[in-house]
């Protein structure tokens, strides 16, 4: 158990240094010149010329990226460019407002999918079954920024149920994760559908059956079970996808997240800035994969049994 451990620590490790250095060359790559975004387009040669010394920009690209690996490994993800803050400081700040909006989010899609998985399993075939995944199939391939100003224009501006834009109460998160939850729920439902189906078929739901146990106790307790361990893995991977949606959503909703802080910061060519979300956002997802694997255990403890 020990060396599986290690070993997933390990491949973290390298799947951070790898998104670090993927983004500091990509960044690097980007056209425009940072000086310019820092000291405004009419900047003298020399105020230009202090800031490429300032922040090393003049540098090669080789020893700029030691430079910010070395910096990364202390805990320091520089500061910003254009407020001079420390990023590691901005993203704190900015946290709670994405962790709440994704956790709200996911809440919202698994109470709605697990029942809708679970009924769609034992109806499989009718009328309710294929009106699920019509409408599975058609909140998934709908664009997060679509939705998210559909959702606002009608359930905001029209008839008022929800705040309009901003955060300061939970109600203002409501909206944002039901538009990141409609993107789920249907794809989330037929995935704990199929895992259902096989699970409902199997030999131990029909010997349950036999004992005498209520139907809800099969359904939602031994057959949801077997059914919830490769949704649990999704859910892990899907991770990222949500805070690629939040993106969008934060966006529309002026919410004072992380994906804003993302984007201005991309508008504003923040280089140290856009670093640092990234490569926050992968320690994450890393974060939520380890996460699921321990998960795996309580789930399953054959899993445990098995290692």
């Amino acid at each position: 158990m020990m060396t599986r451990i290690l070993t997933r620590l390990f491949w973290s490790v390298i799947t951070l240094l790898g998104t670090a250095v993927l983004t500091f060359l990509l960044t690097n790559l980007m056209p425009g010149d940072v000086a310019r975004v820092i000291a405004g387009s009419k900047a003298s040669p020399e105020v230009i010329q202090a800031i490429h010394a300032k922040y090393h920009l003049d540098d090669p690209a080789w020893k700029r990226l030691g430079f910010y690996l070395g910096q990364v490994a202390r805990g320091d993800l520089g500061r910003s460019y254009v407020t001079d803050q420390e990023v590691s400081e901005a993203i704190r700040i900015r946290f709670p407002a994405t962790a709440a909006l994704c956790a709200t989010a996911i809440v919202i899609w698994m109470l709605l999918a697990v029942p809708l998985g679970v009924l769609t399993a034992k109806y499989r075939g009718t009328w309710f079954d294929r009106t699920v995944l019509v409408l599975g199939t058609i909140g998934l391939s709908l664009p997060a920024f679509w939705l998210a100003r559909m959702l606002q224009y009608w359930l905001s501006y029209k008839l008022g149920w929800f705040p309009v834009a901003g955060f300061r109460s939970f109600r203002h998160l409501l909206l944002p994760a039901l538009a990141l939850a409609i993107l789920a729920i249907g794809y989330y439902a037929r995935l704990i559908h199929t895992n259902m189906v096989e699970a409902l078929d199997s030999p131990a739901i029909r010997a349950a059956r036999a004992r005498g146990l209520s139907e809800f106790s099969i359904l939602f307790k031994h057959a949801l079970r077997n059914a919830l361990i490769p949704v649990i893995t999704v859910l892990g991977m899907d991770v990222a996808a949500l805070l690629g949606g939040v993106l969008f959503v934060e966006n529309v909703f002026a919410l004072p997240g992380i994906g804003t802080l993302a984007v201005q910061s991309v508008f504003n060519l923040d280089v140290p800035m856009i670093m640092g979300t990234v490569l926050f956002s992968a320690v994450l997802v890393v974060s939520a994969n380890l996460l699921v694997d321990a998960l795996y255990r309580w789930i399953d403890p054959r899993i445990k049994q098995a290692t």
